[in-house]
């Protein structure tokens, strides 16, 4: 039956993609969001609907995230500090992403509430020895953001031993998509090769371009976390990749967007020693437990984008 979602980070960019897909399945969504970067606009037209509330509070407040809470039945854990900034502040990403993510684990566990769905992260497995990456393999988070991440797995399997609450930490791959901010940390290179190939100008490719990213279109994990609230009990309290299971180069991302902008320059190589770091999930899990496979392939993801503009 649709329940009440209780979304951290609601109003940001995968919120954006989330909440539509939520109404339409008949649940009512209750927000919070210290609105740092949340789409103000946007929100208002969800409350107007009547279905969806807003809570503008932050996540490191437990008391509030606790009041918050009561009523709803399911929660969908988004708010994070990026893994940019984790490492310029170290201090403020522990407070968010450590204390904020317990914060709202003890309230869902307090509650009774039945399924906290995880924004994990794919960066928990560090340079990966293998490809693809599977969620049993080796972790090793490098930064204050992926250490949390990791850590907030594993403070899910604790409440879950404590409580009624069953979980799914969604190990999301480099997630791209409209309504990203250009200086996300997975879309700078495309937003630095976009913007000269609208001047005209070739990207300019650190290397051989041979280290490679699993972008994942953002519908696609929207459809990933609605799925992991759906998920039967007996498949849940693990970790799920959520990726396409194909590592696309530099190299080959600056010929797709060279085609999707439609200019005829080629790539420029500029020599630099490079730390090789190739990425691709096994999304064996999230097929056979979640039902789930992504839709949108990186060339006609990356072609709407550009025909938006919004890179």
């Amino acid at each position: 039956m649709p329940s009440t979602v209780f979304v951290t980070g609601g109003a940001g960019f995968i919120g954006s993609h989330l909440v539509p897909m939520l109404l339409e399945r008949g649940h009512k969504v209750r927000i919070f969001d210290n609105m740092f970067r949340g789409d103000r606009d946007k929100v208002a037209e969800w409350v107007a609907t009547g279905d969806v509330e807003l809570i503008d509070q932050d996540v490191r407040y437990g008391g509030a995230v606790h009041n918050a809470m009561k009523g709803c039945e399911d929660v969908i854990h988004l708010a994070a500090v990026s893994i940019n900034k984790s490492q310029a502040d170290p201090f403020e990403s522990i407070d968010i992403n450590m204390v904020g993510t317990n914060n709202v684990f003890a309230a869902a566990a307090d509650h009774g509430v039945r399924r906290v769905v995880y924004a994990s992260s794919a960066s928990v497995y560090g340079d990966p020895e293998t490809l693809p990456m599977k969620e049993d393999g080796p972790t090793n988070p490098l930064t204050p953001y992926c250490i949390a991440k990791l850590a907030g797995e594993q403070l899910l399997d604790f409440y879950a031993r404590r409580s009624s609450l069953s979980w799914v930490a969604l190990r999301f791959f480099n997630v791209y998509g409209p309504g990203q901010k250009p200086t996300a940390y997975y879309t700078s290179v495309i937003n630095h090769f976009v913007k000269r190939l609208r001047n005209g100008e070739p990207p300019i490719i650190d290397g051989k371009g041979e280290q490679s990213m699993d972008f994942v279109h953002v519908h696609d994990i929207a459809r990933g976390i609605v799925a992991a609230l759906q998920a039967d009990a007996a498949k849940v309290n693990l970790p799920i990749n959520l990726g396409t299971g194909i590592d696309t180069t530099v190299a080959e991302l600056a010929h797709t967007l060279i085609s999707a902008v439609g200019v005829d320059v080629e790539p420029q190589f500029r020599p630099r020693e490079v730390l090789v770091s190739r990425r691709s999930a096994d999304i064996t899990r999230a097929r056979e437990l979640l039902g789930w496979e992504p839709t949108i392939s990186v060339e006609t993801g990356m072609k709407d984008l550009i025909q938006a503009e919004i890179v």
